[in-house]
């Protein structure tokens, strides 16, 4: 019994549920919406699992054993908590919610964008309690535990199905450097800066040693010359503020830093590297709720409103 227990359909508690109370097929067929056969083969079927004696027929409708009785009265308390799932997908309220989300972020997403993705978020969720964090090792156990609601972050990473991704802005590149740079401004070709230092937002994904950046530059015979892989946005600009060291990335970094400038990227970059994508990861099975939906509108809305600065 217990395989078929495992396998019984719901739906057949809340027939036998109908039955019970009407003590008549034709009846229970009205009340169900369904016809008479329908609910005959219905019964069929629970009298394979509980036995044929869960349901007598009478001349003039259907007595129910104890059992029966006892399942029907039963079948509330199975069938609320669903009900109560259900309703709280179809009700649900984003001004009303007031549990946690929970979003880690590439760093120099959270450092640049974090502040207006905070803002839309309490915007459309006002009693909610917010957790933006940076992407760690563990992010991606924590998405697939649902102890996060998304992961955002730069580039496409090989992950498992029960993930959903997603890109969100694609975002040009540019070599970023301060103003008035004494060989950018005359060519930003990469025989005439491979000697500049580089200042880099260390890679989530790969191994600096065999990053694309190194790459590029070994193919033209040259050694990329990094002198600072950070975390953290400030000690780049800076970086590039008081000296002559240069770092690939989006013209987003130049927020507030009117003394750094974008120069063109060497002719021979590749276009595949030409732009990166800002990409959202949800948990599939949560892909679905209204909670997951809205978090992905509110970040879908924040980065179409980005413009990306001139380059």
């Amino acid at each position: 019994m217990d395989k078929q227990l495992a396998d019984l359909d719901l739906n057949l508690i809340k027939l036998l549920k109908v039955v019970v109370e009407t003590k008549n097929t034709h009846q229970a067929a009205k009340v169900l919406g369904i016809s008479q056969p329908s609910v005959s083969r219905g019964l069929a079927k629970l009298k394979e699992i509980f036995g044929e004696q869960l349901v007598i027929r009478k001349a003039h409708g259907i007595e129910p054993s104890e059992l029966a009785e006892k399942l029907a009265e039963a079948a509330d308390d199975m069938l609320l908590p669903i009900s109560k799932v259900i309703q709280t997908y179809q009700n649900f309220n984003p001004l009303e919610f007031d549990e946690e989300v929970s979003i880690a972020l590439t760093p120099i997403l959270l450092e640049v964008f974090g502040s207006e993705i905070y803002q839309a978020l309490e915007k459309a969720l006002p009693k909610a309690q917010f957790k933006l964090v940076f992407v760690n090792s563990n992010s991606l156990n924590y998405l697939l535990n649902a102890k996060l609601d998304c992961i955002l972050q730069i580039g496409e990473l090989s992950l498992p199905k029960e993930v959903y991704s997603h890109t969100l802005k694609n975002v040009k590149l540019a070599i970023v450097a301060r103003e008035a740079h004494p060989v950018l401004s005359q060519s930003s070709e990469l025989a005439d800066i491979h000697h500049l230092p580089i200042v880099r937002m260390a890679p989530e994904n790969q191994g600096s040693k065999h990053s694309a950046l190194h790459q590029n530059y070994a193919a033209k015979g040259y050694s990329a010359q990094v002198i600072l892989d950070t975390h953290e946005i400030e000690l780049i600009t800076e970086k590039l503020k008081r000296s002559d060291a240069i770092t690939f990335s989006s013209s987003f970094i130049t927020y507030n830093n009117p003394k750094l400038k974008c120069y063109p990227l060497p002719s021979n970059t590749p276009h595949s590297q030409r732009e990166i994508s800002i990409v959202g990861n949800y948990l599939q099975t949560r892909r679905g709720s209204p909670l997951s939906q809205l978090i992905h509108q509110i970040l879908s809305s924040c980065f179409n409103n980005f413009e990306q600065p001139e380059s």
